[in-house]
């Protein structure tokens, strides 16, 4: 099971979003998701969060709030558990990402944005600012949502 990190970036009522569109065979092609990535072997979860969204964004995260975590099964995918982070407090300058492009979303517009399924069930969570989660989201070959679980933490 590989194991990766989502931040969201959000400042004031603006969240940042990368819309996956650069990369042509991406699973996450034409999704809009927060930034993050695969964990290195032997790092943390939280070293990855603050790693990747420095790659992806050019920024760099002062402080990061655990909201949850999440396992997904995909076909023909490897399982993966992510760790869902929010960050507040961030300073230095935006850049262009290679793996797709960055967009500041007004709060209120989240969910009219092309999400996964799974994505608004957290998301959801996150907005209400539940305690930290620990979900399941299992996919069928048309990377619907067949089911999902809520775990005990």
């Amino acid at each position: 099971m590989k194991h990766s990190t989502c931040v969201y970036l959000i400042d004031g009522k603006q969240w940042l979003f990368l819309l996956r569109n650069k990369k042509e065979n991406n699973p996450n092609r034409g999704k809009y998701i927060g930034v993050g990535g695969k964990c290195k072997i032997h790092e943390t979860s939280e070293a990855c969060a603050r790693r990747e969204t420095l790659e992806e964004t050019g920024y760099i995260i002062d402080t990061l709030e655990y909201r949850g975590t999440i396992v997904f099964h995909i076909p023909h995918a490897e399982d993966e558990i992510s760790d869902i982070y929010t960050c507040r407090e961030f300073h230095g300058t935006m850049h262009e990402c290679n793996e797709g492009t960055l967009v500041y979303v007004e709060e209120s517009a989240i969910f009219s944005l092309d999400l996964w399924q799974g994505d608004r069930i957290f998301l959801e969570r996150v907005l209400e600012n539940a305690e930290p989660f620990s979900l399941e989201f299992t996919y069928n070959e048309s990377n619907d949502l067949q089911k999902w679980t809520e775990r005990n933490i």
